[in-house]
């Protein structure tokens, strides 16, 4: 325990140290910590889904049918109609065959990586990729070669070496949850197809916010038909809980029954399904959700660019402005705290070391005079 102890206060010295703040209520573009209400910008919630009456009243009707808990694993008792509803909304939404639903999407990537390749096989990862991704790739037991962020001549490099592996799998975020920017997904699925590759992305920022549908940055790059494994999540704009993978019916029967983290974890409660459902359903028949997040980033970029602050080049609701030093990322986050504004500092090992930032996330439902705080904040600090 001495080592513990020793090890946490090296931790709190280099400014890493994290707590929890405590949000009183609801999540939306405002929260409540401790009875002071704060304009939240660090929530993945884009869309204002979150806290939407539509998926509270879906959920409440779906715990008075069905009550809360799932009871077991889905192949043992624990699959329920929601959960094949969601999966065949999810399945009509992203244009695919057929879709496995995971708790998390953690254990989407994890169960799912590891059950495409393994030992004898090559997985390739962009160095950026969420931690879900490169655990899932290291865990698998496949050779594991990272390439520099969206840096696409070295992938090539790499896949040129590759013939002597019988399997080989690009995985990619499609939008980088730290840095906000996207990956050459083009580009990537070019390389691939030239050296029989799969590749799989991870569509967790970019379900709900890109494409003309909001199905995202797959059908903002016009993709569908190339893009052989579509993980994602229903925790960010869809506004609820839980992991997916979409693509054909063979690839779905398959990770049915090779993927340990769907096979042997209790399932989602039902009533979570029925909120992923809401959901979905309202990304496809409310566009104007989309439209007012998207007006809400260019106005809040535009404002940002004029505070001379070291800001990422970011192209999407993720709008990173570099600090460096994690204490004094810590010490600016502090600063914006007291002055009513959320936004932890970002730190590693989360981002590299000396990359400490914050990470400033628009969601369509702040209003005007939300942002113009934001940006008066940043310019009086």
């Amino acid at each position: 325990m001495e080592k513990i102890s020793n090890e946490l206060k090296k931790i709190k010295k280099s400014g890493l140290y994290r707590e929890l703040n405590i949000v009183e209520g609801a999540q939306g573009p405002h929260v409540k910590i401790k009875g002071r209400k704060y304009i939240s910008f660090c929530s993945n919630n884009y869309l204002g889904l979150a806290n939407h009456p539509e998926i509270a009243k879906a959920v409440e009707d779906a715990v008075k049918k069905y009550g809360w808990g799932a009871g077991a694993s889905r192949l043992i008792s624990g699959n329920m109609k929601l959960h094949e509803t969601l999966e065949e909304e999810i399945s009509k939404f992203k244009r695919k065959e057929a879709t496995i639903v995971f708790p998390t999407g953690y254990m989407a990537n994890i169960g799912t990586i590891c059950s495409l390749v393994s030992s004898g096989d090559l997985v390739i990862c962009d160095r950026l990729n969420h931690a879900s991704i490169i655990d899932g790739c290291r865990l698998s037991g496949a050779t594991f070669r990272v390439y520099p962020h969206r840096d696409t001549v070295k992938l090539e490099n790499i896949l040129k070496k590759s013939s002597k592996y019988p399997r080989k799998l690009i995985v990619t975020d499609t939008v980088f949850s730290m840095d906000g920017d996207l990956a050459p997904l083009p580009d990537i699925v070019r390389i691939a197809r030239k050296y029989k590759a799969m590749v799989m992305v991870d569509e967790a920022h970019g379900t709900g916010v890109f494409g003309k549908n909001g199905r995202g940055v797959v059908e903002h790059f016009n993709l569908n038909e190339k893009v052989n494994i579509v993980m994602g999540t229903l925790s960010k704009a869809v506004g609820s809980l839980g992991g997916f993978v979409s693509g054909d019916k063979n690839l779905i029967n398959y990770l049915r029954n090779k993927a340990r983290t769907f096979m042997y974890t209790t399932a989602l409660p039902p009533a979570v399904c029925a909120a992923s459902i809401a959901g979905i359903k309202l990304i496809q028949k409310d566009h104007s959700l989309r439209e007012s997040l998207w007006r809400n980033v260019h106005y809040v970029k535009e404002g940002l660019k004029l505070l001379n602050l070291n800001l990422v080049s970011s192209e999407s609701p993720i709008i990173p402005v570099m600090i460096g030093d994690a204490k004094k990322a810590v010490n600016m986050s502090s600063f914006l705290f007291e002055s009513g504004v959320l936004i932890p500092a970002i730190r590693p090992p989360t981002v590299p070391d000396k990359s400490s930032r914050l990470r400033v996330t628009v969601m369509a439902t702040h209003t005007r005079a939300d942002l113009d705080k934001l940006i008066d904040v940043l310019k009086s600090g």
